[in-house]
């Protein structure tokens, strides 16, 4: 077989604000240099997790080849992270998926937060048996693996697919967002609403890091949209990372950021899915080490419900105030919307389908909440409908 390398450039690439290249290849980022230098280690993982990205390209080609090398994370006493997965589209139907070989692995021990970092080498993602047709292919990157790509082979040319064919929606979330526990990258919630909605997705949900964080509000302000969206509240409870005064006015000013680039976009404000153990009870949120020997990784609330009345807050706090600043701004800022997350996984869901680790939704609760999100934003009568 007679391969074509094609070089990894912007022109191939959708859902990353950026392209970092390296000796090794090129890194998608999901928030640009300024952002990333403006936060922690948390934020650098997450980012560079590539959740939404994905190479789109119009081929003959009946064999694709991806050299990459991935950082897989993984946890001292846990269950190993199920490994990363490339998904194939071919004219938008799924069509074929595989993980990456090789790697690298970042250990981290919970109790002492110490990591260990485990170099490995670059591996390659096959796709063959593709139709001997002029088609639209994309392959669509891990959601919870950091990914360097480093070398794209096919056995007949590639064109870029040019940007502009469908509405752009840009989502920022927490690690719910980004897509933690769903089966597959086209398989995350945000994924799988964007599928059904039609539109582009750029997907800035970022694992641990949804903090109404000024660098990521101008991130987003800068980022051409025609769609906007915010899931606000459970990164905030489970960091125990601001009171309610704080919290207002942070809302306040990452919105007031958001319209300075986005004065007339349809922008939605989601309030959190039901998570049981924050909803009356405030943060920080605490691995639950009785349950690592079992092989098991859960979470607990460590705060203190008494505690909500000094200003702490709880999901149930958060939602009421999203709500009151949404209706308040509203008066002014008519494609101003908001939908109260527990719409998208309430009591009943969580009755049928429980949190595993009572934090984090499974596959299941995803195709579930991107569902409910599609047909509740992008349906008849939708902020977000046509």
């Amino acid at each position: 077989m007679s391969w074509i390398t094609t070089p990894l450039t912007e022109e191939l690439l959708r859902g990353a604000l950026e392209l970092e290249r390296t000796g090794q290849g090129v890194q998608p980022h999901r928030l640009p240099a300024r952002a990333r230098a403006q936060g922690d280690g948390q934020v650098a993982m997450a980012e560079a997790q590539p959740s939404g990205v994905r190479l789109v390209f119009r081929t003959r080609a009946t064999a694709v080849e991806l050299d990459a090398l991935r950082t897989k994370p993984a946890y001292e006493g846990a269950p190993p992270r199920p490994d990363g997965l490339y998904d194939l589209l071919i004219d938008g139907e799924p069509a074929g998926q595989s993980p990456v070989d090789g790697g690298n692995v970042v250990l981290t021990d919970l109790t002492t937060g110490s990591t260990d970092f485990r170099p490995g080498p670059v591996g390659t993602v096959r796709f063959t048996g593709l139709p001997e047709r002029d088609k639209r292919v994309e392959i669509w990157l891990p959601h919870n693996e950091m990914t360097l790509l480093v070398a794209l082979r096919t056995d007949a040319p590639v064109e870029p697919v040019p940007a502009g064919d469908r509405r752009v929606w840009l989502h920022h979330g927490s690690s719910i967002s980004q897509g933690s526990d769903a089966a597959s990258p086209t398989t995350t919630w945000p994924a799988l609403a964007a599928r059904l909605g039609g539109v582009d997705l750029i997907n800035l949900g970022l694992s641990g890091s949804a903090l109404l964080d000024p660098f990521t509000a101008r991130a987003m302000r800068d980022t051409p949209a025609d769609l906007v969206s915010v899931k606000i509240g459970i990164n905030l409870v489970n960091h125990d990372m601001m009171r309610l005064r704080a919290f207002t006015a942070a809302v306040h000013g990452f919105l007031d950021t958001l319209r300075e680039g986005h004065p007339t976009t349809p922008l939605l404000v989601v309030s959190p899915l039901l998570c049981p153990m924050h909803e009356n009870t405030p943060g920080p949120s605490a691995f639950d080490f009785s349950q690592i020997g079992e092989g098991r990784l859960r979470f607990q609330a460590a705060g203190d419900p008494a505690e909500t009345a000094a200003g702490k807050l709880t999901l149930r706090v958060v939602r009421d105030e999203l709500a009151r600043i949404v209706r308040e701004r509203g008066a002014d800022d008519p494609h101003l919307h908001y939908l109260d997350g527990r719409e998208l996984y309430g009591e009943a869901d969580h009755a049928e389908l429980p949190l595993p680790d009572d934090l984090h939704p499974d596959a299941a609760t995803h195709r579930r909440v991107g569902e409910r999100f599609a047909h509740l934003a992008f349906g008849k009568g939708g902020p977000f409908g046509e």
